[in-house]
C-alpha cells in the first residue's frame, strides 16, 4: 500500500455564489489512507462544504470562488470530473432522500455499479452483501420512498459501500437512526475500515459514537480548523467544546461533575463508556440515587386519543397494531422507538393525514375524521422530520407568515406574530434570506417558526433536533419547555434520548407498531429490557448509573455525580482506587 496520503487540502478557501463571507478559510488537512476522521463543529461551521470538496461537487457543481487545492489519491478534484471522483469517494448526504433515484431498494444499490459497467454477477453479489450489512435485505423490492428516514439513510450508506471506494464521506449519518441502528452503523464503519481499509470522514454531533469509533477528530469553527487530535484529547477539552458549541460524551460529563464534587481529580475524563465503567469501579461506592416523586399527572378528558388504532399500508405493512393512547392538555410526551416502530405513522393519525384501517382517533372526545386538515392546523401544529418538504417561499419572513394569510388577520396582528416567532427561533437576522440559503438546522427553525405563528394548542415535533448542534438543540427544546409552561401540549418524537431529561415528563415507548410502555420519563429510561426490545439503548448516563449501583435511577450526569459522597476534606480519589491530596 502506498505511503502517500489519501486526501490533502492545501490552503482551501471557498465562497458560495454571491456570498460575502467564505464557507471555508485557509483549510490545510491531510487524511491518511485507512483513517476514520470525525469532522465536528457547530451548525454552519463549514463541515458539509468541506465534505463536498472531496468529490468535486464544490466547486464544480455549486460554482462560486474556490482557492487552494484538494487532491484525492493525487488527483485534483477541480480537474477530475465528478463521475470519476464518485468511484473513489462515496458520499452519503445528511438528507438521504435527496440522493435516492431508483424504484426499488436493490436497484438503488445497483445503480452506480451498473454505470461503472461491472458484470451482472458482481453487481448482484455486491448488492446482496451491502443490503445484508445494513439490515435492509428484507426490503430489497420495496420503493426507497416507502422506507422510514432512518432506513433511507442506511440505504444510501449501502449504495456507497457497494462501490468499494477508497473513502466514504458520511454527513450526519446517524441523525435519523435509532440508537441501536446508529451503533450498528458505526460498528459497520469500523468493520469496513478494518477489513477493507476504507477511510471515512464522518460529520455530526454524535459525540459518544464518534469518540468510540474515530481515530482522529478535527474541529471546524467559522470555516477554519481550530483543533485536531485524538478523541480523548478533543472531547476532554471543556473550553474547546464550549467555544465550538459541542457536547462531550455523557460519560465525560459525569467525571467532570465528579471532579467538581471533589470525588475524583480534575482532568480525569474518559470519553468511552467501557473506560468510564472501569474508572468508576475505582471510586467510592455510589448510593442508589433517590429521585423526587414524578410530577406527571393528568386532569380531565384527553385532548387527543387513539382507540385500538390499526393501520396497514397498501403494500401490506402493518404500521400500527391496536394502539390505545391518551394525550392530555398540559402533557409533554416523548415518543421513542426503533426506526419503523410506527412513530411517524402515529403522528400522521393525530394530524388526520392518515385514516385508521381500524379503530378511531378522537379530539376532545369527537372523531378527528370530522375535522378538516385546515381546521386541525389551527389546533395542532406539526413540525416534520424533513423541514425541506414544507418550505416553498422566497424569504424566511414570507415562509413564516404564509400560514396566516387564510386567517385574514389585521396586518398589525400578523406582524406581531411573525416578529414573535422569528425572535423565539433567533431568526431575525435571516428575515430577508431565502430559506434554502440557510443550513439544514436553521431551515428546521424556520419551519418551527411557521408553525408557531398559528398559536396552536398542541405542538407535535418529529425529530426536531436532527442536524442541530448542542446550542441549536437546546434552543429548540428550551422553546418547547416555554410553550409547555404557557399551557400548550407538547409531543416530541426523537432518537436523541440524552437531550430529553429536564423537558419531557412522560415517555411512550413503541415497537412493532404497538405501545410497549407508557410511563414517567425516569421509569421508561430505566426500563432496559423494554428499550432493548425496540432497538433502543439506555443513555450513557443511565448505563453508567446502573454500573455504579444496580438500584440507581439517576437520569443525568449531575444526578449520578450527586449519588457519590464527597471524600474527606483535602482528599481526592483517582480511578483505580488511588488517593491523593487536593
Amino acid at each position: 500500500m502506498s505511503d502517500a496520503p489519501l486526501v490533502t487540502l492545501e490552503k482551501v478557501s471557498y465562497f458560495y455564489p454571491r456570498a460575502v463571507e467564505p464557507a471555508l478559510r485557509d483549510v490545510d488537512l491531510v487524511i491518511p489512507r485507512g483513517q476514520i476522521l470525525a469532522l465536528v463543529g457547530p451548525t454552519g461551521a463549514g463541515k458539509t462544504t468541506l465534505c463536498l470538496t472531496l468529490n468535486g461537487v464544490v466547486p464544480q457543481f455549486h460554482g462560486g470562488r474556490f482557492f487552494g487545492a484538494v487532491r484525492v489519491g493525487g488527483d485534483d478534484t477541480v480537474e477530475q470530473p465528478i463521475h470519476r471522483l464518485a468511484a473513489r469517494v462515496g458520499m452519503v448526504f445528511q438528507d438521504p432522500d435527496t440522493q435516492l433515484v431508483s424504484a426499488s431498494v436493490e436497484n438503488e444499490v445497483a445503480f452506480a455499479l451498473e454505470n461503472l459497467g461491472l458484470p451482472a454477477a458482481e453487481i448482484r453479489a455486491r448488492v446482496k452483501s451491502a443490503l445484508a450489512a445494513v439490515r435492509l435485505a428484507e426490503f430489497a423490492h420495496k420503493h426507497p420512498h416507502d422506507l422510514s428516514g432512518g432506513q433511507q439513510q442506511r440505504l444510501a450508506f449501502a449504495a456507497a459501500l457497494a462501490l468499494r471506494p477508497d473513502l466514504i464521506v458520511l454527513d450526519e449519518p446517524v441523525s435519523q437512526l435509532d440508537p441501536r441502528s446508529a451503533s450498528e452503523l458505526f460498528a459497520l464503519v469500523a468493520e469496513t475500515n478494518r477489513s477493507h481499509g476504507v477511510a471515512f470522514v464522518i460529520t455530526g454531533h454524535a459525540a459518544a459514537e464518534l469518540a468510540e469509533t474515530a481515530h482522529r477528530v478535527v474541529v471546524l469553527l467559522g470555516g477554519r480548523i481550530v483543533a485536531d487530535g485524538r478523541p480523548d484529547e478533543i472531547y476532554a477539552d471543556a473550553g474547546l467544546l464550549a467555544r465550538a458549541n459541542l457536547r462531550p460524551p455523557e460519560v465525560t460529563s459525569v467525571f467532570a461533575h465528579l471532579a467538581k464534587r471533589g470525588v475524583c481529580a480534575a482532568g480525569v475524563a474518559p470519553v468511552r463508556l467501557g473506560d468510564a465503567i472501569r474508572a468508576l469501579a475505582g471510586l467510592p461506592r455510589a448510593r442508589p440515587y433517590a429521585p423526587p416523586e414524578p410530577d406527571f399527572a393528568v386532569n380531565g378528558l384527553p385532548i387527543l386519543a387513539l382507540r385500538n388504532v390499526e393501520h396497514v399500508y397498501p403494500d401490506g405493512t402493518a404500521a400500527l397494531r391496536g394502539v390505545g393512547l391518551d394525550l392530555f392538555r398540559g402533557d409533554y410526551a416523548l415518543i421513542i422507538g426503533q426506526n419503523g416502530a410506527g412513530k411517524s405513522t402515529l403522528l400522521k393519525h393525530l394530524l388526520n393525514l392518515l385514516r385508521p384501517t381500524a379503530g378511531e382517533v378522537l379530539i376532545d372526545g369527537a372523531p378527528l375524521a370530522r375535522q378538516s386538515v385546515a381546521e386541525l392546523a389551527r389546533r395542532i401544529g406539526y413540525v416534520p422530520q424533513n423541514p425541506d418538504r414544507q418550505i416553498f417561499n422566497p424569504t424566511v419572513e414570507a415562509e413564516v407568515g404564509f400560514s396566516l394569510v387564510p386567517l385574514r388577520l389585521p396586518p398589525k396582528e400578523s406582524a406581531r406574530r411573525i416578529d414573535a416567532a422569528l425572535r423565539a427561533l433567533k431568526l431575525e437576522a435571516h428575515r430577508r434570506v431565502h430559506p434554502f440559503a440557510l443550513s439544514k438546522g436553521d431551515r428546521a427553525r424556520v419551519v418551527i417558526a411557521a408553525v408557531l405563528v398559528m398559536e396552536p394548542e398542541v405542538l407535535v415535533f418529529d425529530e426536531p433536533t436532527t442536524g442541530q448542534d448542542e446550542a441549536g438543540s437546546r434552543a429548540i427544546l428550551d422553546l418547547t419547555r416555554e410553550l409547555h409552561a404557557a399551557g400548550r401540549t407538547i409531543v416530541v418524537v426523537t432518537h436523541h434520548l440524552h437531550l430529553m431529561p429536564g423537558y419531557a415528563r412522560r415517555a411512550i415507548v413503541m415497537g412493532g407498531g404497538r405501545v410497549l410502555l407508557d410511563a414517567p420519563l425516569r421509569e421508561a429510561y430505566h426500563a432496559l429490557e423494554v428499550l432493548e426490545s425496540t432497538h433502543l439503548a439506555p443513555t450513557q448516563a443511565v448505563a453508567l448509573a446502573r454500573a455504579a449501583h444496580a438500584d440507581s435511577r439517576a437520569l443525568t450526569p449531575e444526578e449520578l455525580a450527586d449519588s457519590f459522597d464527597r471524600p474527606p476534606e483535602g482528599l481526592l480519589v483517582m480511578p483505580g482506587g488511588k488517593e491523593g491530596a487536593a
